[in-house]
Order: C-alpha cells, then structure tokens, then sequence
C-alpha cells in the first residue's frame, strides 16, 4: 500500500495520458474532504509479470483522481492483492482493508480500472457497492463516476458485477474444456507418483534409477503376498526400506530423494492406475462445500471409478496388469471394517470374523471376548435394527475346532507342494531384500566416489571449499561403511539361499500340518490369512431350542460341505432331547436307582448336559428330578432318616450345643454320621445311650482341652449306611 506521489512519480504509469474526468457533478465537498481509495489487483503472479500495461493503468488512476480534485497526499494506492484471483474476498487482504476503510468513513471515492478488478463475485461486489451507498461512498472506472444512490448508476454498477462475473465464468469454462480435452488425449499431467518421471516431451517413462524401480516392484508384490497396507508398511519398517521421492519442489526439485514410507504413501501408490498403465483423469472431484470450510482450500473428495472423467487403459508404462489392480482394489475394499466386510485379520483368538455369516438374517457376525479368555459369535441385527432377537450366536471354539479341521484335511494331499511352494517364497523374499541391499551399497560407493570427485577438482590453494568437500567425503565414507556392516549382518542372520537344514524343517512342517497349525510360532493372524485364502465364508443356522447347529463352507472355487456341530447351551430347556433325557431320569429313578448309579447311566447313554463343560453328576442329576417332583429338599423327607438318626441341626439343638462343635466331633470320629448324596446334608445316628453319653461329654469338655475318657470319646456301634447315602470319612 503506498500513496499516489510514491507510486505515480518516476514510474510507468507518469507518461500516461490523463484520463478524461467524468463526474456529472457528484463529487462534493464532503467526498473531497475523504481519501480517494486506488485498487490494484491482477488475478496472477504470471499476470503481474507479463501484463505490465494493464498494471501501469491501474497505477495512472491515481492521477484520474487528482484530476478529479483531490490532493496527491489524500489518493492511497492499495496493491496488496497483486497475484490474488478476484472469485473469493476472504485471502485478499487489500480488499479487506478497503472495506474496513469505507465502513470508518474514511473514503470518499473507490477507483478501479475495471469493475471486475474489484470483484468477480456477485456477492463481494453487491456488498461493495452496499456499504458504498451506506456510507456515501462514490464508485468510479475509466468509464466515469457512479453514487450507488442514484438509481441509474445502481443499475449500471449491478449491471458491472453480473458482467465481471461471467467473463469469470466464462473463461472458467473455456481453461476447463481446454484441460478435458487433452485428458482426453491423455496428455494432461500435473505430475507423476514415485517410479515414473515426466520427460520434456511431455511423455511418461519409468524412473531410470534401477533401486527406485525395485522398491516399487516389492510394494506390489508384498501387497499381494500380506494382503494388508498395514501389513506392507510393517514389512517395508521392520527391513528399513525407503520409498524414491522426487522433489517437486525446492533447491533438490527434480533430484531423487529416499524419505521413510508411510501409510498414507502406501495407500496411494496402490489406488493409482497409472501403475497399471492407465490414464485417468477426474479421480477427485472438487467440493464447494468443503471450499468454504475451515482449511478448505484445495480440498476434495475421491470419486468411485465409474464417474472418473477420463481413464485409458494400456496407455503408459506398467508396473502390474489392469487385473492385478482391480484385484487390489477389491481387497483393500474388503479390508474395511464396514459392514458386509471381511475385515482384515486381527490378533484376537477367534479364527472366523468376516467369514462367519449368520444363516437366519445373512449378516457377518461378530466376534467378543471374555475375560476368561473365551470367546464368542454374536449376531448384531436386533441392535442394528431395532428388532425383536431371532439370531443367536455360539460359542467360538466349537466352531473354530471344525472349520481348522476341515481345513487342514483339505490340505493334506498338497502338503508336498506346499512345503516345495514354501521353500521358493521365502528364497525369492530373500533374494529381493539381497537385491535392495545391493543396491544401496551400489548408490553408497557412487556417493563416495562423487564426493572424492569433487574433492580432488579444487584447487588445494581454497582451503575453505576443499575442507567442505574433505567433510563431506568423510561422511560419504562413514555412511558406506556403515551399510556394508548392516549388509554383513543381514547375510549372517538371513542367507541369500535356504539351507539344507532350514528346507528340512520347512517340508517336516508341512508335512505335519497339525502340528504346525497349534505351533506357539503360529499366530491367529497367520490361521486366519490362510483360511480365507480358503474359504470365502462360513455360513451357521443357530437355533434357540437346540444344542445342533447346521454348518455350511463355501469354499474357493464354489464347492460347498454341509456339517453339524453342538454349541453349547444355557439351559436345559435349549437341549433338542431334553424330554428323551428326562423321561430316562425318570425311568431309572422308578426303577429304584440311586442319583449316583443315575448319572453314571447317562453318561454312559451319551448324554450330556447344557454347557458341556462336564459330564452328569449326583449334584446334577438332584435337579433334573426336582424338576419332575421326584425329590425335593432333602432336609423335608423324612424318609431319608432311619431309626435313631438326627439331621446335624435337629440333634445339636436336643444337646443345646453348637452344630459347628457337633461337626467337629464327627469329623474327630466321635459321633457316627453321614452325608446325603445330593445336598450333602449331615445326618447322625444316636439312641438315648448315645445321647446321655454326648451330653456328658459336653459337660466336661471346655476351651483348650483335648484330653478325655475313652469311654466319652467311643460311639456305639451304629446301623449299616444306606444306599443312598455316605458314610462320613
């Protein structure tokens, strides 16, 4: 921002003519008294450079508004949007500032060579003229002067505006059908990914550095191999591999520079065509929404394939095919967590998640955790819509257990093959990673050499260069150094080639998959990369009231086996023959048997109970015959008890003792007693000797003594014990 005497004397604009004044008399005395505001904008920095006479106009209207009558030290020159397109208001400063100064009262008149100088919206131009007219401010152009009062001149300058932003428009329209048109020819670049460089003729080729061309070989091919970007930029981090960047900007612009890789990096190289030899154009499309948000500049969103503007197919040179790309895409597609997603495989210990699909409503189920450990298929539809539950879930080890088994007696008859497959893929890894460490000894001894190059060009008289370049040598050397003994302990750790040792544990593995499948080395993520190489999904029928579940693979290929496993329940109820199971309880109860003598019949029968966590016991087999009113509270029958016995509790209370010390007795062996065989309730046997002897027996025993009569301390002989009961001890 500068004054007109600063700006008009001794430049360009001073040998232009004067402009003609034409005010029609609207110039008052109170527009004279405010400052006359000169706006200089070009759309450009190229414009600023190459279109000097428009620039030189802008600059002489300073001497229009002197011709107009206003002194040279009251016109203020506003250049500070030069290079600043006129679509938006909100990154120009200047126009800002003239704002602020016309809303202060400080303008009497605003000059600009153009309307369209000021502004090409519509609405930054009608708020212009707005607080012009609000604060009687005049408007004025090579054509003349303007009161944004005077309904002439409003329509005129409305007029202004609506042309201004058409020519915008306009030329929009014209650069963008210019730009269509040699994507079209695919010809358009605006740069190229790592792995290509733009030649001055316009045309693509590949990098000419052979290790830049290699690492991006690997990133494709370990993609395919991991299936995972994550996967891929552990490996790229775990063996330091660096991705080639050309600087596109900067002192290095051009230059080939090695920076560390990145998610980010990764997943663009794998969503670019262009490595597949396919033009495209079009790819993301911007959004006038997010132009207006905070940080919006430039920013856009990705469009699917279908509405990409342009795309050529085998146009340029490859790095993968067309197939192999698309290929990608679906499984970067699948490895969302969306869904109706696979997923990528995770490190949880459930071996299905994204394979497993719920036969009711179709949806992929999900997979939780215990505390415990244990884990389970859930499926979320009821949640997810609100309904009522009509899937249900199962536990996952059951499920897991067939699947692997399933998959394992499918790989058996290719357990050679794949031991021999086994042998080359770990080879050929080696030899990549042998490959790149070749390669960066190779650029390191090229480095070396250039700076002693450059070291022995100096005249030795310039000390103070060579000292520079003697460092920079040094440091060349230290950093070759260093890499030749990384390589030396990659090639110890790592050979090249696989030995004889290594191939025979290799193809022992394989041929013992069982083995290698419960192997600690074999993590959950490695079972489940090999089931869906497998499968393409599990799909389970869960039935409420029952314990089967139908269980269908579709396998690779669209072969499908059907197969039936049992989950298990909570609740008896759930079991599918429960009433088979209850009418045998009943059966052998009837017959005279005992709760123990039962249980150990049903195990043997092939029964089992709702979790499956055990087989039948006593204590089990209590509750199924209170469920038929077989048995009920031990304690209420009588029956239970034969002549001379007393439950623990009613005997304690004849005695007028603690039951606690009458336990103790019995397990002392001082009382004969027994236990039921369900409850495990305590019933002890005493006549009126026995009796009279336990009350004298009480009387003398007291705190801290141990000592007393045999003949207190020695029950009678009692009864023989029945069947149903134990005896204590």
């Amino acid at each position: 921002m500068r004054t007109a005497e600063q700006t008009v004397g001794g430049s360009p604009s001073a040998s232009l003519p004067l402009l003609r004044p034409l005010s029609g008399g609207k110039i008052k005395p109170q527009h004279l008294a405010r400052l006359a505001i000169v706006y200089v904008r070009q759309s450009s920095p190229q414009q600023v450079l190459s279109n000097r006479e428009s620039t030189a106009r802008q600059y002489a209207l300073a001497q229009y508004a002197e011709a107009l009558g206003w002194p040279a030290d009251r016109v203020l020159v506003i250049d500070e949007d030069q290079g600043q397109s006129g679509k938006r208001a909100e990154h120009r400063l200047g126009f800002q500032r003239l704002l602020t100064e016309v809303t202060m009262a400080h303008v009497g008149l605003v000059l600009g060579l153009e309307m369209s100088r000021l502004a090409r919206s519509s609405q930054d131009w009608h708020h212009l003229f707005e607080l012009c007219a609000l604060f009687r401010t005049l408007l004025a152009d090579q054509g003349g002067v303007y009161d944004a009062n005077d309904p002439n001149d409003r329509l005129i300058l409305g007029l202004k505006g609506i042309m201004s932003e058409v020519e915008l428009q306009t030329m929009r329209n014209r650069l963008e059908r210019g730009r269509l048109n040699k994507a079209q020819r695919g010809a358009l670049f605006h740069g190229v990914p790592m792995g290509y460089i733009l030649l001055p003729t316009g045309e693509v080729d590949f990098e000419p550095d052979a290790q830049a061309r290699a690492v991006v070989q690997l990133v494709f091919v370990k993609f395919e191999e991991l299936g995972s970007i994550y996967g891929l930029f552990r490996y790229l981090i775990r063996h330091n591999i660096q991705m080639p960047i050309r600087a596109r900007t900067g002192a290095n612009k051009g230059q080939l520079e090695w920076h560390r890789p990145s998610v980010h990096s990764l997943a663009q190289t794998l969503h670019h065509p262009l490595y597949a030899g396919a033009y495209a154009y079009g790819r993301r499309l911007t959004d006038p929404q997010r132009q207006f948000a905070a940080g919006g500049k430039g920013a856009g969103v990705w469009v699917p394939m279908a509405e990409w503007k342009v795309l050529l197919k085998d146009q340029l040179p490859a790095y993968i095919t067309w197939e192999q790309f698309m290929k990608n895409q679906e499984r970067i597609t699948q490895n969302q967590n969306r869904p109706g997603r696979m997923g990528t495989p995770r490190s949880g210990a459930a071996l299905l998640p994204g394979l497993l699909v719920c036969g009711t409503c179709g949806r992929h189920m999900q997979a939780s955790y215990h505390e415990s450990g244990r884990s389970q298929y859930a499926c979320n539809r009821q949640y997810v819509e609100a309904t009522e539950p009509k899937c249900y879930g199962l536990a996952a080890a059951a499920i897991d257990a067939l699947v692997s088994q399933q998959v394992l007696h499918a790989l058996e008859p290719a357990a050679l093959a794949l031991s021999l497959k086994a042998c080359q893929d770990v080879e050929r890894d080696r030899q990549r990673l042998h490959q790149h460490w070749q390669h960066q000894l190779r650029r390191a001894r090229y480095e070396v050499e250039l700076a002693e190059r450059r070291y022995h060009a100096v005249e030795p008289e310039n000390r103070l260069v060579a000292a520079t370049l003697e460092k920079r040598w040094e440091e060349m050397l230290r950093k070759e150094r260093q890499i030749q003994d990384d390589y030396d302990r990659f090639v110890r750790e790592t050979p090249a080639q696989v030995g004889a040792a290594d191939r025979a544990r290799i193809e022992a593995l394989a041929a013992d998959l069982p083995t290698l499948w419960q192997a600690a080395d074999t993590t959950p993520v490695d079972r489940k990369q090999i089931l869906r190489c497998l499968l393409d999904r599990v799909v389970v029928h869960v039935q409420c009231d029952s314990e089967f579940v139908a269980v269908t693979i579709h396998w690779a290929g669209g072969y499908t086996s059907h197969h039936e496993l049992l989950r298990p329940v909570a609740t008896y109820a759930q079991l599918r023959d429960f009433e088979r199971l209850m009418d045998r309880v009943v059966a052998l109860r009837t017959a005279g048997h005992t709760a123990a003598h039962i249980a150990t019949q049903l195990n043997a029968e092939g029964f089992y109970p709702p979790k499956r966590c055990g087989s039948f016991t006593p204590p089990v087999v209590y509750q199924l015959l209170k469920r038929r009113a077989l048995i009920g509270n031990e304690r209420s029958h009588e029956e239970l008890l034969a002549p001379n016995e007393w439950w623990l509790t009613d005997l304690a209370r004849a005695l007028q003792m603690s039951h606690l010390k009458l336990r103790d007795w019995v397990g002392r062996g001082w009382v004969h007693g027994r236990k039921t065989p369900v409850q495990g309730y305590w019933i002890l046997w005493a006549d009126k000797a026995e009796v009279k002897r336990l009350r004298t027996l009480l009387r003398q025993s007291r705190r801290g003594m141990n000592a007393y009569a045999s003949n207190l301390t020695t029950p009678k002989n009692g009864p023989p014990t029945p069947d149903d009961c134990q005896p204590a001890g």
